[in-house]
């Protein structure tokens, strides 16, 4: 055999090996991508599992709504302050995971009693307040009493919007000077009520507002390495911008991580009902920044720019909300980092944040900060990082239950 064929035979035998062996790489490593998912499936369904059974040995003794826990047992609102709509939209969910009729019978009592709040003109939050609750009850039931109620919360919340400013104005009595020309990021969040006004009454008042909020908050709140702070000063009579500050972040030049969250599914949430692209390239922004300050344990601490961050307190919340976002996000922009990035946040607060070990804990989701800067929840249970929990798994086992429940199309 000439030395030229031997070459070329003890070539081709080795580009054989060198083949089979990537091909066996290949397959190795899609065994396990398939292996992690289906571990990660489990996790997730099991937590669901785990909140759905929290709530049917704890929601029949409720009669209030449930505002945070001390010492592991849920302190309570009669008039929902501003988480009462996270209540019965828990329970939706709870009924759409399960199917027993109780949680469907517990949602539409517990989401009655916020009926009074349906024309309160003092506050911003009458998005979470009637959203999970009332539309989510109009979706799932058909009852008009629902939808009609819903449309006069929004009609309530756009009595709060300053003109001269574009913006929606967070806390106080309309007629209070005090706090006249505060926005903080949270308000993003209230504005799917309003798109939803519009497009049940076809005025387009609604959602111009919602608009206009928008993109005064894309414009003032967005710095440019993408993170925010949690408030922005106006003055409430010309509309100048004043500055950012914040309330419930370390300080004004800070980023808390709920208000990100917050900011991050919002901005999506609008993209989703105009089509706005610069909507969706803000919470692309957000969310890049946001994912670039979690650590590994992918629990997001509670301010990403405190001094002692990223060693600092946790606000599981913040990451639940955020998943949510991101969850859209990947869907609308097609890009999976969004998706896997949603599933490793879920899958770690299902891991390492549920109060699965504590015999006497009412709640679901532990390590959660509600307002550090005043010491007030630092590491307790909340009800809205409950009910983003199971709305994010649910997402992801099956999102056509969560359609059902809150409205995922876009325009």
């Amino acid at each position: 055999m000439s030395v030229s064929r031997r070459t070329l035979l003890t070539t081709a035998a080795g580009a054989a090996v060198a083949a089979s062996a990537s091909t066996s790489t290949a397959a190795s490593a899609a065994s396990s991508d398939a292996s992690d998912q289906a571990s990660a499936t489990r996790t997730l369904r099991q937590a669901a599992d785990y909140a759905v059974a929290k709530l049917r040995a704890v929601a029949p003794g409720v009669t209030a709504f449930p505002v945070g826990t001390k010492f592991e047992k849920w302190t309570y609102s009669q008039n929902g302050d501003w988480v009462g709509g996270f209540w019965p939209g828990q329970l939706w969910l709870a009924w759409l995971h399960s199917g027993e009729e109780q949680f469907k019978t517990l949602a539409l009592a517990s989401a009655e009693k916020l009926a009074p709040r349906q024309n309160d003109t003092g506050t911003h939050d009458l998005g979470f307040l009637f959203y999970p609750s009332w539309v989510t009850a109009w979706r799932l039931t058909g009852d008009e009493k629902w939808r009609a109620g819903a449309v006069q919360a929004a009609s309530s919340l756009i009595k709060r919007f300053n003109p001269a400013g574009g913006f929606i104005r967070a806390w106080g009595a309309l007629g209070d000077p005090n706090n006249a020309g505060r926005v903080i990021m949270d308000t993003m969040m209230n504005l799917d009520l309003l798109a939803f006004a519009s497009k049940q009454t076809q005025d387009p008042k609604y959602l111009e507002i919602a608009v206009a909020h928008a993109k005064t908050a894309q414009r003032t709140f967005v710095r440019p390495d993408g993170s925010t702070p949690h408030v922005f000063d106006f003055d409430p009579v010309t509309g100048a911008p004043i500055g950012p500050n914040t309330v419930q972040g370390y300080s004004p030049t800070s980023c808390w991580s709920r208000g990100q969250a917050w900011g991050v599914y919002g901005f999506t949430t609008i993209h989703r009902r105009t089509g706005d692209p610069e909507f969706l390239a803000t919470a692309r922004r957000l969310a890049d920044f946001a994912l670039s300050r979690l650590t590994a344990d992918h629990v997001p601490v509670w301010d990403y720019l405190a001094p002692q961050a990223p060693d600092d307190v946790k606000d599981a919340s913040a990451g639940v909300i955020m998943a949510c976002g991101l969850l859209d996000l990947a869907e609308l922009t097609h890009r999976p980092h969004y998706r896997e990035s949603a599933l490793r946040i879920l899958t770690a607060v299902s891991r390492t944040c549920l109060t699965t070990k504590s015999t006497r804990a009412e709640a679901s989701v532990a390590r959660c900060t509600r307002n550090r800067p005043s010491e007030d929840g630092i590491e307790v249970s909340l009800p809205y990082a409950d009910y983003y929990l199971l709305e994010g798994i649910l997402r992801v086992l099956d999102r056509r239950k969560v359609d059902r429940a809150v409205d995922l199309s876009s325009v």
